[in-house]
């Protein structure tokens, strides 16, 4: 067979490249060539979202370039959108993204756990990280990430592809990403909400209260106690009550695995309330509950859902939401409650996400139906009001 000469050019560089132990970085992808802008919904002020468009920049040695798929809307998006807490607007809101790898730098070989990157891998990215020891893949529960960088609530910059809400984004060298390309598209959105819930539980395991046979009462039926409640179930667990107000996420919290649900706008006053929770374990208070409102009643009250050497875990305060009042005495000491507090999760528990969204899909929960509304990324302003009226679970944005 004749070789002509783009043959033997071809062969050449193959060779070539392979003595340097590195590939081209590829220029274009399985949906065509890249496109040389991106568009992004920028908070340019309160309750205001405005479609922008930039340049892609050049994918640098140590980066990637992801074409995001979809992006699910946060509670802290949400309190953003209409408050700015963080001092952050202008900027470009969305961390529980995920998307497909269109271009990468030539030192991009594996990801954070280890695994082959590749072109054309699905990607979701946890944290930036920064000079700080502490956190770290494999120190347990050493330091969670809450201090670290993370896209979607970055200040914005002239590089301007910082969230996920976007079309493109790039994931700068020294991020963690993973590759989850064995998990569908509703699953990938919903693994950074299962990883506050994920991390949640295990520091629930760390006071030796929490067992096969506990009694676990769950407050609050939002999309996070409603994956509290998806855990539980996939740990085995089979005694769980969900506390809520809203019958239609009650009715959702049994398909997720709890066995009674008590419903509070059916009692008048805690000590009735309490009395409720109590018979739908049977006679008998909870051996450990989570709360995940972000309430602070909410929080006065759970202390009497739980027996004396009860265990509480809270959960529900991402943001400041106020003080709760307690009385020490009959709701901690008396009791000798123990109480954990936890807030987002560390890598090792980002990582475990992904056994247990298979887990539960394995086992036939609806977990992803939790994702109620989809939008394209032009009707976000509409997507954070929904997210607002609280007229859904899990809002996404989902790029077509």
């Amino acid at each position: 067979m004749a070789v002509n000469e783009k043959d033997i050019e071809a062969i050449v560089r193959s060779v070539l490249d392979g003595m340097k132990g590195t590939s081209p970085a590829p220029s274009s992808y399985s949906g065509g060539e890249i496109p040389k802008t991106a568009h992004v919904a920028m908070l340019t002020e309160l309750k205001h979202f405005e479609i922008k468009e930039y340049p892609i920049p050049e994918v640098g040695d140590d980066d990637i370039l992801v074409k995001v798929e979809g992006c699910g809307v946060c509670g802290t998006d949400a309190h953003e959108y209409k408050n700015d807490p963080f001092g952050l607007i202008p900027v470009v809101l969305g961390h529980e993204g995920t998307g497909e790898i269109i271009k990468m730098g030539k030192n991009v070989k594996k990801d954070s756990a280890g695994k082959d990157l590749n072109v054309g891998d699905k990607v979701v990215t946890c944290m930036i990280f920064k000079d700080d020891p502490d956190i770290t893949m494999f120190d347990l529960n050493k330091q969670n990430v809450g201090g670290a960088d993370v896209y979607g609530l970055l200040p914005d910059d002239d590089i301007h592809l910082n969230g996920w809400f976007s079309d493109y984004m790039i994931i700068r060298g020294g991020s963690t990403v993973f590759n989850v390309s064995d998990l569908d598209l509703d699953s990938r959105i919903l693994i950074e909400p299962c990883a506050v819930l994920v991390h949640a539980v295990e520091r629930a395991k760390t006071t030796g209260i929490l067992r096969f046979n506990s009694r676990v009462a769950v407050q609050g039926c939002g999309p996070i106690g409603l994956i509290c409640i998806a855990i539980l179930k996939t740990m085995g667990l089979v005694n769980i009550v969900a506390v809520d107000g809203n019958e239609q996420r009650l009715n959702f919290a049994k398909r997720l695995g709890a066995s009674e649900t008590v419903n509070f706008t059916e009692f008048k006053g805690i000590e009735a309330l309490a009395e409720g929770v109590k018979n739908a374990f049977g006679g008998h208070l909870a051996d450990f509950a989570f709360q995940c409102t972000g309430n602070p009643h909410a929080h006065s009250n759970i202390y009497k859902f739980i027996r004396n050497g009860g265990g509480l875990c809270e959960l529900g305060f991402f943001i400041n939401g106020g003080d709760a009042v307690i009385n020490p005495h009959f709701d901690m000491c008396s009791k000798e409650i123990t109480l954990v507090g936890s807030w987002v999760y560390t890598l090792r528990d980002y990582a475990t996400t992904f056994d247990f969204l298979k887990s539960a899909n394995a086992m036939g929960l609806p977990i992803k139906e939790l994702i109620t509304h989809k939008f394209p990324l032009e009707d976000i302003n509409e997507a954070l009001e929904t997210n607002l009226a609280m007229t859904g679970l899990k809002i996404a944005i989902v790029n077509r």
